[in-house]
């Protein structure tokens, strides 16, 4: 029997490389599309240094693929110009290969007054302009599953952590872990959901799998729970981690929190603090995922948990003691 085959758009991406080690791992044969060289492919991988708005030559060259997982992700200060048609680039793709689309979503288009737990079900009410980004772009996959054009699924998360740098774990929170300072960017007794992105890639692989398998509707929104922490809990359990892998300062940590007055008022000249300040709303609303439906689709999570995933997610960052090789 042939292999399945999975198209991953944006494999350079933190999610993206994730993405193609997970489905490598799981015994397919990754399509790995990127704008510029990639190195370092797991063994199953296969680079596409082709552009993603030549759709003929991705469909070419991805024939036979089942499935296409956009992972491309645009700057923050790019969203408003490159969101919807990156989107429709990458849903094109799929069209045209007859292929499963699938997107890793996020909780933007909830808005300001999203509720505690989110369902598969809660109302998107956005209020801002990036979470009326999201939601159209999702509108749009569903639209376009609903007329026969693919089948889809969403596949949302909270703050990706884990897999290299880029995300609020080592740009804000534990930047200065060497020197025993930890910043959060809320209030310490307020959760926030998080997504170790091996476990969330190693998911996408699952409702791959799933859906090709036993079907799937044609469009569809799953919630992946991932990890819900208050501030205080991961503070906690890094200053543990750090410990565990000898990366803890003699003189222990310091807590503080983010300066966001600064920052908006930076964001009147520097374009990218002022897209960060507009979603601070996220440290100051209480949100978790209900991932009851996605255990129902493919079984209950196998989640790394919490203390390993921060301790591998900070080795990856380059902190502590390298593990030992193996014994032979």
């Amino acid at each position: 029997m042939s292999r399945r085959t999975v198209l991953i758009l944006g494999a350079n991406g933190r999610f993206g490389a994730a993405a193609v080690k997970a489905f490598a791992d799981a015994g397919w044969r990754v399509l790995a599309q990127a704008r510029r060289a990639q190195a370092n492919l797991p063994p199953g991988a296969e680079a596409l240094n082709i552009p993603l708005g030549d759709t003929d030559a991705l469909a070419a060259s991805a024939a036979g693929a089942e499935v296409v997982l956009h992972a491309v992700n645009p700057p923050y200060t790019d969203w408003e110009a490159l969101m919807m048609p990156l989107g429709r680039q990458g849903m094109d793709v799929a069209e045209r290969l007859g292929a499963l689309f699938m997107l890793p979503g996020n909780v933007y288009a909830f808005g300001e007054a999203m509720p505690p737990v989110l369902a598969e079900d809660t109302p998107e009410r956005p209020t801002n302009a990036k979470g009326r980004l999201r939601a159209a772009f999702e509108g749009e996959m569903r639209a376009r599953a609903e007329a026969g054009r693919f089948r889809a699924v969403v596949l949302r998360a909270g703050d990706f952590y884990g897999s290299g740098e880029g995300s609020w774990l080592d740009l804000a929170i534990a930047k200065d872990l060497a020197k025993g300072r930890l910043v959060y960017p809320g209030p310490l007794n307020l959760p926030h959901a998080w997504a170790y992105l091996p476990d969330l890639a190693r998911t996408f692989v699952a409702v791959a799998e799933q859906s090709i398998m036993e079907g799937a509707p044609a469009f569809e929104t799953l919630h992946f729970a991932g990890h819900t922490l208050t501030g205080g809990q991961l503070l906690d359990l890094l200053e543990a981690t750090a410990a565990d892998i000898d990366a803890a300062p003699a003189g222990g940590f310091h807590r503080g929190g983010m300066p966001w007055g600064v920052i908006r008022l930076m964001g009147v000249f520097i374009p990218n603090l002022r897209a960060i300040a507009e979603m601070s709303y996220l440290w100051r609303v209480p949100h978790a995922l209900d991932g009851a439906r996605l255990a129902s689709r493919v079984g209950p999570p196998s989640d790394t948990p919490p203390r390993q995933a921060l301790a591998q997610a900070l080795r990856d960052l380059g902190f502590g003691a390298v593990s030992p090789a193996p014994a032979h």
